[in-house]
């Protein structure tokens, strides 16, 4: 899976995921451009960095506009605080919606014409919020599940010329996770509940997208990547009292 000559912009790929996807770009042989608000505190060895605000679209036009070509594009600017719905109005949470929504919808419209020269690729970041319930996230949640939806449309409306696909993420270790997680113990027990006993690194984002980008998804589009270690255990396994003894079968 190596993109040797390719050209790949990561918006919000300064830190977190977006710079887990950014390295694994650079480490496959492409040229990579990211791209967020503010420069990276630790720089992404191989990336240039460009300060774009996404929600600009006259500033994502440039960015376009000077680049000589593009071969993939990774919508990865997004994200959200812990806010109950009653804890603000419905525009602040219009601001969640347009940045993790509208923000990759103008992105993906002024980078298409150099997709469309270069059949290009690309990769949607979702999340499993946008599938469940996601009780103080719930702008967030609809956000992704939009973003989800507008890409299996745009998969069909630019075939042949444009594949696009979404990363369905999970829960990712980074440098932030203690505000969502806690202290070491409490990230500890947030990976038990994940299937293969870990939350996700950056760097398994990166891999995935890589993947999505390459030749060796040529014929996926429209497609729906689950990065999530196997979802959640559901809550009933521990609770049901029925078959709990050791050795009991049905």
């Amino acid at each position: 899976m190596r993109l040797n000559g390719k050209v790949a912009v990561v918006t919000g790929g300064t830190r977190g995921v977006g710079a887990g996807i950014a390295r694994a770009l650079v480490e496959a042989g492409a040229e990579v451009v990211v791209c967020a608000r503010h420069p990276p505190e630790v720089p992404v060895k191989g990336a240039e960095f460009i300060p774009v605000d996404v929600r600009d679209p006259d500033t994502v036009h440039r960015l376009f506009d000077d680049l000589p070509r593009l071969d993939t594009l990774v919508n990865n600017a997004g994200g959200t605080p812990y806010r109950p719905l009653t804890a603000a109005d419905a525009h602040r949470h219009a601001r969640v919606i347009d940045l993790n929504l509208t923000a990759p919808l103008t992105v993906s419209l002024a980078a298409y014409e150099h997709l469309r020269r270069a059949r290009g690729a690309i990769v949607m970041i979702g999340s499993v919020s946008g599938s469940r319930p996601s009780p103080g996230s719930a702008a967030y949640g609809a956000a992704k599940a939009g973003l989800e939806h507008l890409a299996r449309s745009m998969a069909v409306e630019w075939a042949p010329d444009i594949r696009v696909n979404t990363l369905v993420l999970g829960m990712v270790r980074t440098e932030l996770s203690h505000l969502h997680y806690g202290d070491a113990d409490g990230i500890a027990a947030v990976a038990r509940t994940v299937p293969l006993g870990r939350l996700a690194e950056p760097s398994d984002v990166g891999e995935a997208a890589v993947f999505l980008a390459s030749d060796a998804a040529a014929y996926i589009t429209g497609a729906s990547l689950h990065v999530h270690g196997g979802g959640e255990r559901p809550p009933f396994l521990d609770a049901a009292t029925a078959n709990q003894q050791q050795g009991e079968t049905t």
